[in-house]
């Protein structure tokens, strides 16, 4: 795992300036502690971090070509590269080197911009062609790894691995994209390809982009991959558990090659458990896990965890972290670099932090919530639906608009009578509706939180266009499988994974995700949606599959979360930070918010009227970026 930056002039070739490249390349050093290196041609700077993890005395970065015509920086692994490595070897190319760099490389010169489909993995990588006076950028098709890119007033591009690296450079524009902002308030993070500035970019998980010398502006990411939604037939139960296990330790197996400690993160949830388990029987040596416990037992999912390491008799290492662990909250937003606010990246540090006391690789079960259906939010989903199949639209909105509108939020209540959310939504149709459920702060809490003059400059844009992007592609599948692709569109990239890859390499930690495979993705996509929700039960034919090796205890318990206790932090240690930064000169002087509102969002919630824990955690992560940003923090 690494860190690569550059930046390639489109118009005259210059240079670029080497100590502008290497202060960008010093700021992602935690990326790569193991080495640093950089390469010049005319109009071309290539810079990289390395953390070793295979070939660990070869395979320098940036890298040459055998027949030095191409060069590129890295950041990812490409499991399959031995298998490229023989294909590409008798088509006549050599390789100087026993790692997956070089196998990128030569796969460029044989197959050009499809390369990308050749390769199995994740990535995120820039290869310069001095024959076609072309820079090639590529990223993985799900997302797992990062890569920004902003083109800069003199004609430059420039990218990297983190946000913080293209803002390392004099010329980087630091304005707000204010549309942005309604995004973050509504999700919790800056969904792609935008970043929280105007003129950087994310690359797009599943895209690439070829910029030729010459050109006036950049062209469009152009993407080669998608989670496929056009199968002709789905799988049958039959299938699904005859195959899943086999398929699953396939990807996980080609995920163990390293040249250095590798284990597994063990949360005591299904996911992390059946990694662990199927890492266990591919391996003869007890696998090194690590898992974070908490000192409420409401939080704490240690017991489950150790379940699954008595069974399989693992290397496991637990640290419990105190319930006011919350010394992080500035951290964050220079790890994340924009405005980012999901609280479990919290104990996520954490357990990063454990690991890389023992390991250097570690496994992971991110997305197997979003592939499988895991998060209630579906189930609830699925009940609004068919009220939305018994009542067409005509009859729905005038019936619950009013309801959503006038009905108290109740988050005190019995679950039976917080109903405000669901009564909105029933007016909606299902994209805007899962819209609406998955929002922290709803369309009209927003409205009521941000100042007239900033919705007046947003102009009408709501952030249900971030949802709209995708959902024309899977209009005709059913309900949940149209929440599934939305996530893996949007909150696993924008979420999930932004939070674990930031916080591991913080820590100079690899993390591998084989439940996000593109070939497992691409299979189990196809798992009908009754058989992942059934009789209530999430991820069930995920569950089925693993009771031969798993604790039922382990697959059918209540599903807790990886959480932080927010609502009892903002009613005791604190509250008053609470007030301090919400309220502070730089929060209410941005122009974004209604200061009245921002008040009784702090008062109902210290009160006890209202949970707003959730919308105050993400002011209070947007109020810390404000403070960065202004070199105040």
């Amino acid at each position: 795992m690494c860190g690569i930056a550059g930046i390639f002039q489109l118009g005259e070739q210059g240079q670029p300036d080497p100590q502008i490249l290497s202060v960008m390349n010093d700021r992602q050093q935690h990326r790569g502690p193991d080495a640093g290196d950089y390469f010049f041609d005319p109009g071309v700077g290539l810079a990289h971090r390395r953390l070793s993890i295979i070939d660990l005395e070869g395979s320098p970065q940036p890298m040459l070509s055998a027949c030095e015509r191409a060069c590129v920086v890295f950041n990812g692994e490409i499991y399959n590269f031995r298998e490229l490595h023989k294909e590409l070897s008798t088509k006549g190319y050599q390789f100087k080197t026993h790692g997956d760099t070089e196998t990128i490389l030569n796969a460029w010169l044989e197959w050009g911009e499809d390369c990308v489909h050749h390769l199995r993995g994740m990535f995120a990588f820039a290869i310069w062609d001095r024959q076609q006076q072309c820079l090639f950028m590529a990223r993985d098709r799900l997302g797992i790894k990062p890569m920004y890119y902003s083109l800069l007033s003199n004609g430059e591009l420039a990218f990297g691995s983190e946000l913080k690296v293209l803002k390392q450079h004099p010329l980087f524009d630091n304005r707000l994209r204010e549309t942005t902002l309604e995004d973050y308030f509504t999700f919790g993070y800056i969904p792609e390809p935008h970043t929280v500035y105007e003129h950087s970019y994310k690359l797009s998980p599943g895209h690439c982009m070829l910029v030729r010398r010459g050109m006036t502006a950049l062209p469009e990411p152009r993407q080669y991959w998608d989670i496929p939604t056009d199968w002709q037939t789905p799988l049958s139960e039959s299938e699904v558990q005859e195959q899943l296990i086999d398929r699953l330790k396939e990807a996980v197996d080609i995920r163990m090659v390293a040249d250095v400690p590798l284990g597994a993160f063990l949360s005591g949830g299904v996911d992390s458990s059946g990694v662990v388990a199927l890492m266990s029987q591919l391996q003869s040596d007890p696998v090194n896990t690590c898992a974070i416990g908490f000192d409420v037992k409401a939080f704490n999912e240690t017991e489950f965890a150790q379940m699954v390491a008595d069974r399989y008799q693992t290397n496991h290492r637990v640290e419990t972290v105190s319930q006011n662990d919350f010394d992080l909250i500035d951290k964050l937003a220079d790890l994340y670099d924009e405005p980012y606010a999901d609280s479990s990246a919290i104990p996520t540090y954490r357990v990063c932090e454990l690991a890389r006391k023992h390991v250097t690789v570690a496994l992971s079960g991110d997305g197997g919530d979003e592939l499988f259906a895991g998060y209630r939010r579906y189930k609830m989903h699925l009940h609004e639906e068919r009220v939305r199949n018994l009542l067409p639209l005509g009859l729905r909105r005038p019936l619950f608009k009013p309801l959503g509108s006038l009905y108290p939020k109740l988050d005190w209540a019995p679950k039976f009578l917080r109903a405000k959310t669901t009564f909105q939504s029933m007016a909606m149709d299902t994209v805007q509706g899962y819209h609406n459920s998955m929002s922290i702060l709803r369309a009209d809490e927003r409205a009521k939180l941000f100042s007239a003059d900033f919705r007046q400059r947003l102009n009408g844009y709501s952030s249900l266009a971030v949802f709209e992007r995708y959902a024309d592609k899977v209009k005709h599948l059913d309900p949940m499988k149209i929440a599934q692709y939305l996530d893996m569109k949007t909150y696993l990239v924008g979420d999930i994974l932004t939070k674990v890859d930031r916080a591991s390499m913080a820590h100079s930690l690899e993390v591998r995700v084989p439940i996000l495979d593109h070939k497992f993705v691409e299979w189990a996509f196809k798992t009908p949606s009754n058989h992942n929700l059934h009789d209530g039960i999430g991820k069930y034919s995920f569950k089925k599959a693993l009771e031969p090796h798993l604790p039922e205890d382990v697959l059918y318990r209540k599903k807790m979360g990886f959480a932080v206790p927010l609502a009892d932090w903002f009613r005791g240690p604190l509250k008053s930070r609470l007030y301090d930064n919400l309220l502070s000169t730089q929060m209410l002087d941005a122009g974004y918010f209604d200061e009245k509102q921002i008040r009784k969002l702090i008062s109902d919630h210290v009160n006890g009227l209202r949970d707003n824990s959730a919308p105050l955690w993400t002011m209070m992560m947007f109020e810390s970026f404000l403070r960065q940003q202004s070199g105040a923090a």
